[in-house]
């Protein structure tokens, strides 16, 4: 196993979990500027009033898109595993 396909593995297991939390992250960064925004507004400076959209945001997030990441998960293993005799050499 050279250096090269380390790299390549390590380069595609990153790009997968990336593409698996972008959505998420996405999700809960917009939420909380959101409800900042509406706390700058109405000077409501409850620390806790963000948490309550961001896990309901998520969650939606995660029923909506969970076909997709596991789909994504599924072909990322199923390439890792079809591969793996090019790796032990």
């Amino acid at each position: 196993m050279g250096q090269d396909l380390v790299i390549t593995i390590f380069r595609d297991f990153l790009r997968t979990a990336f593409l698996i939390s972008a959505p998420l992250l996405l999700g809960a960064l917009v939420t909380g500027l959101i409800v900042s925004i509406f706390q700058a507004a109405t000077q409501i400076h409850e620390m806790t009033l963000v948490f309550v959209p961001k896990i309901l945001i998520i969650a939606l997030c995660l029923f909506l898109l969970s076909p997709w990441m596991l789909n994504l998960l599924i072909s990322y293993a199923t390439n890792l595993f079809s591969n793996m005799p090019l790796y032990v050499r």
